[in-house]
C-alpha cells in the first residue's frame, strides 16, 4: 500500500472514530438512562382483620345532623369513615383461595362495565318476572356479582342500626336488605327491619324521586318500588324509601334508598351497597350540596391492616398536593367517573404506541377510560396493554421470568430475594402526571414468591384504571369543579 493509501486509511478510522463517538454522545444526550424504582419483595398477604374504633352507639343528642330536604342553606358538614377490603368478611378461606375468587369478581365486574358503557346488554339481561312486582323493565348496574371491593360500617334507620355496606363508584342506587325477606342472602348483621325505624318512610308512586328511577315500579298500596340487575343475573327489589344514615357522630336524614325485601345471587356478608357514582341517586349526588360536592377515598395495600382505608366527604376530602385531571361527561352513561389517558411511561420513557386517541371518549359513548373503586387490575385496551408489556418486560429483562398466572402473562420468580429494582410507570392523564409505586403494578399472586405486572388487556372499547393501581394515593373527586384529584402519601 503507497503511503498516500495509507494516510487515507488512518484518516478513515479516524473519522469512523470521532463520528461513531458523536453518534453515542447524541443518543446519550437524547435518551436518558432508564429509571428504575425500588420493589420490597413482601409475602403473598395474609388475610385482613376487621377493627372498627368508632363507638357506634352514639346518643342522637350528640350527633350532628345534615338535612337533605332543608329549605334554607346549612353549614358544609364533613364525614369520614374506614374502609375494609371485602375479603375481611371471609376470614374461614385461604389467603390464595381469596385471590383466586377476586380475580374471578374482577373478571365478570370488567364483563359488565363494559357491557353497560356500550349498551349492548342481551336480550333477557337479569330479566325478573315482572308481573308480580310490576315493573316494566329493570334497572341495570354496572356492579358485576355484587362484586364491590371496599365496605364500611354505617347506622341506618332511627334509632341507628349498624351494619357493613359496600361502597362503590360504579354504581348509583343506595341500597340494603330489610325485613320481612322473601329471600335474601347471608349477612353478618340482622336484617334491617323498618317498622322498628322512626325515620324509615316509604315513596309515593308517581313522586318526583321515585322516577329519577330509571324504571320505577308502584305496588298496590301506592308505594314506590326499585329494582338493580346485576351482571350475573343477581339483583335486588323492595321499596323504595327515604332513611337516615348515620356516620360516626353525624346523621344525613332523608337518603333515598332501596329496601331490599327479595334480594339473589350477590355477595355474602356486607348488608348493601352505598352507591358513589355520577348518577343523581348515587349518595353523592344526593348529600352532595351538603358537603360541598366533594368527596375522595384512600385505599391502602391490603397487606397494609395498621393503616386502614378511608373515605371523606367534605371540603377536608380534597388535598392541598392533589393533581387534578378534569372529569368527562359520557352523554348516554352519567355514572361512571371518566377522564383523558393521554400516554404511559415505562422507565422515564414514553411508550410508544400508547397515545390519547386509543383512550378517546367518542360522542355515541364507546370507548374512554374510566376509574373504579370496584375494579383491581387496570384494564387497558389490547394495543395498548401490549405496548405497555413489552416496554416493561424490556426494561425488567434481568429479572427471572416464571409462568403466567390467572390473566396475567408477565411474571416473575422472585423467590430468595428481599427487593429488586423495576422500571417506573406512570400514568400521563390530562394535567396530571400520576408515578406509581412499584407495589402498585408489581403484586405478588401466591405464597411461592411469584409476583405479576397488575395490568391486563381488553378487547372492549373501555378501560378502567383499578384500585390495586390506585392503591396509597387518596383519589379525590371535586364535582363542582368536574375534576378528579389524585394525591400520593396523603392517607394519613
Amino acid at each position: 500500500m503507497s503511503a498516500h493509501g495509507g494516510n487515507f486509511l488512518i484518516l478513515v478510522l479516524q473519522f469512523s472514530t470521532f463520528f461513531s463517538a458523536a453518534v453515542v454522545s447524541v443518543v446519550s444526550a437524547t435518551a436518558p438512562p432508564p429509571q428504575y424504582q425500588t420493589l420490597l419483595v413482601k409475602p403473598f398477604p395474609s388475610v385482613p382483620t376487621l377493627s372498627w374504633p368508632e363507638v357506634e352507639s352514639l346518643p342522637e343528642s350528640q350527633s350532628d345532623s345534615v338535612f337533605l330536604g332543608a329549605k334554607t342553606p346549612v353549614a358544609a358538614s364533613v364525614l369520614s369513615l374506614q374502609l375494609h377490603h371485602i375479603d375481611a368478611l371471609s376470614s374461614n378461606a385461604t389467603p390464595q383461595a381469596l385471590f383466586g375468587l377476586r380475580l374471578q369478581r374482577d373478571a365478570a365486574r370488567v364483563e359488565a362495565l363494559s357491557a353497560l358503557a356500550a349498551a349492548s346488554v342481551p336480550d333477557g339481561f337479569g330479566a325478573i318476572n315482572a308481573t308480580r312486582v310490576g315493573f316494566s323493565s329493570s334497572i341495570v348496574s354496572g356492579l358485576a356479582q355484587g362484586s364491590g371491593e371496599y365496605f364500611t360500617r354505617l347506622g341506618v334507620g332511627t334509632p341507628p342500626r349498624y351494619v357493613y355496606m359496600v361502597l362503590d363508584t360504579g354504581s348509583d342506587v343506595v341500597w340494603l336488605q330489610c325485613a320481612p325477606c322473601r329471600k335474601c342472602y347471608s349477612q353478618a348483621d340482622p336484617v334491617f327491619d323498618p317498622s322498628k325505624s322512626r325515620s324509615f318512610a316509604a315513596v309515593p308512586c308517581g313522586s318526583l324521586l321515585c322516577r329519577r328511577l330509571d324504571s320505577p315500579g308502584c305496588n298496590s298500596r301506592r308505594k314506590c318500588l326499585y329494582q338493580v340487575t346485576y351482571g350475573d343475573g343477581s339483583f335486588t327489589l323492595g321499596e323504595f324509601s327515604t332513611e337516615t344514615l348515620t356516620f360516626r357522630r353525624n346523621r344525613v336524614t332523608g337518603v333515598a334508598l332501596g329496601c331490599g325485601h327479595d334480594n339473589e345471587g350477590l355477595f355474602v356478608g356486607a348488608a348493601g351497597l352505598l352507591g358513589l357514582g355520577r348518577g343523581r341517586l348515587s349518595f353523592p349526588s344526593q348529600a352532595g350540596r351538603r358537603f360541598n360536592n366533594k368527596f375522595s377515598y384512600c385505599l391502602v395495600d391490603r397487606s397494609a391492616s395498621s393503616k386502614p382505608s378511608s373515605v371523606v366527604f367534605g371540603d377536608s376530602a380534597i388535598s392541598r398536593i392533589a393533581r387534578f385531571t378534569p372529569l368527562v361527561r359520557n352523554p348516554k352513561l352519567d355514572t361512571f367517573y371518566y377522564v383523558e389517558l393521554l400516554g404511559i411511561s415505562v422507565g422515564g420513557t414514553r411508550v410508544p404506541g400508547i397515545t390519547a386517541p386509543l383512550f378517546k371518549l367518542d360522542p355515541s359513548g364507546n370507548g374512554g377510560v374510566i376509574v373504579d373503586s370496584g375494579t383491581s387490575v387496570t384494564r387497558l385496551t389490547r394495543s395498548a396493554y401490549v405496548a405497555l408489556r413489552n416496554a416493561f418486560r424490556s426494561g425488567a429483562s434481568d429479572l427471572k421470568r416464571a409462568a403466567d398466572f390467572s390473566l396475567f402473562d408477565t411474571c416473575y420468580d422472585l423467590s430468595g430475594k428481599t427487593e429488586v429494582k423495576v422500571p417506573t410507570v406512570i400514568l400521563h392523564f390530562r394535567g396530571a402526571d400520576v408515578s406509581l409505586p412499584a407495589s402498585n403494578y408489581l403484586i405478588p399472586v401466591d405464597t411461592e414468591a411469584r409476583f405479576c405486572f397488575a395490568f391486563a388487556g381488553t378487547t372492549s372499547g373501555l378501560s378502567i384504571i383499578g384500585n390495586i393501581q390506585q392503591q396509597g394515593f387518596r383519589v379525590s373527586f371535586d364535582l363542582a369543579g368536574s375534576r378528579m384529584g389524585f394525591s400520593p402519601r396523603a392517607c394519613a
